[in-house]
C-alpha cells in the first residue's frame, strides 16, 4: 500500500494471519504494517502475536514469503509449515515451457487427489519422476518442496482443503484491497491500520457468528494425533492462513 511519510510516497505493507481457534471458528489474529515484508517483519509480527497470547500453534500456511520461514521457526517453536500448494505451483510452472505447463499442472495436481497420506506421498514420487527426463529443473523445484508441500498430510484428511492453501484469506484479501484501493494514497500508516481493522472486524464478526470452520471433533483428533502426550493439547490454536498485502 502507498502511505505519505516525511513528504514523500512510499509502499508499506500489511501483515495479516488469521487463524482457527479452540471452538473451530476462524477469526483475525493480528494486523501490523511493515515498511519490508522480510524475515525481519515477519519476526517482529509473529513475536507481536505470541507477546499478546498466541500459543499451541501446529501449523502455518502461508505462500513462501521471504524470511517467514525462518521467522515461524523462531517465534512458534513447534509450528510446521504448509506451503501454499496454489501459489507454489505457479512457482513451480515458471520453470516449464508454456507449451508443457498445463500438462505439468494437472500432474501436480494429482498428487492432492488421493486417498490417504501414504498414496499423498507414493504419487509426488512418481509425479517427480515422470518430470526429471524432460523437465529435470521442474522436477528438482518439485522436490526440494517435498516436505512443505506435505505438511497437511499429517492432520485427518478432513481436514486437508482448509490446510494445503491460503485460498481462503486470499478472498479476505481482496475485501482490503476493493476497499484500500479507493483511497490510493494513505496519509499515514495509523489510517492503513483504521481501515483494514475495520474490515477485519466486521469479518471476526462475520466468522464468529456463521458455522465453525473446523468441527469439534476434527479439532479434537488432531490434537491427539499431533501432541499425543503432551498438555498443551488443550491449548492448542492453529494458524491456518498468514498472507502479506501489497499496492
Amino acid at each position: 500500500m502507498k502511505v505519505r511519510e516525511n513528504g514523500r510516497i512510499v509502499n508499506v505493507h500489511a501483515l495479516i494471519a488469521t487463524g482457527v481457534n479452540n471452538d473451530g471458528h476462524r477469526e483475525v489474529l493480528g494486523l501490523d504494517v511493515a515498511s519490508q515484508e522480510d524475515g525481519a517483519g515477519w519476526l517482529a509480527f509473529l513475536r507481536g502475536l505470541v507477546a499478546r497470547g498466541l500459543t499451541g500453534v501446529s501449523l502455518v500456511t502461508s505462500d513462501a514469503h521471504t524470511g517467514l520461514t525462518a521467522a515461524v521457526a523462531s517465534a512458534l517453536p513447534g509450528a510446521s509449515w504448509q506451503r501454499c500448494r496454489t501459489h507454489y505451483l505457479r512457482n513451480l510452472l515458471t520453470k516449464v515451457p508454456k507449451s508443457a505447463q498445463p500438462g505439468v499442472a494437472t500432474l501436480v495436481r494429482t498428487i492432492f487427489d488421493q486417498a490417504d497420506a501414504q498414496t499423498v506421498r507414493e504419487q509426488f514420487g512418481k509425479v517427480a519422476d515422470s518430470l526429471a527426463d524432460k523437465l529435470p529443473a521442474a522436477a528438482e523445484h518439485l522436490d526440494a518442496a517435498r516436505d512443505e508441500l506435505l505438511a497437511f498430510t499429517v492432520f485427518p484428511r478432513e481436514l486437508w482443503k482448509q490446510l494445503w492453501s491460503n485460498n481462503p484469506q486470499e478472498r479476505l484479501n481482496k475485501e482490503i484491497r476493493r476497499r484500500t484501493d479507493v483511497v490510493g494514497i494513505f496519509p499515514n500508516r495509523a489510517a492503513i491500520i483504521r481501515l483494514v481493522g475495520a474490515v477485519l472486524a466486521e469479518q471476526t464478526d462475520e466468522w464468529a457468528e456463521g458455522h465453525r470452520y473446523i468441527g469439534p471433533e476434527l479439532l479434537s483428533r488432531s490434537r491427539m494425533h499431533l501432541l499425543p502426550n503432551d498438555d498443551t493439547a488443550t491449548e492448542t490454536k492453529e494458524i491456518m492462513a498468514t498472507e502479506t498485502m501489497t499496492a
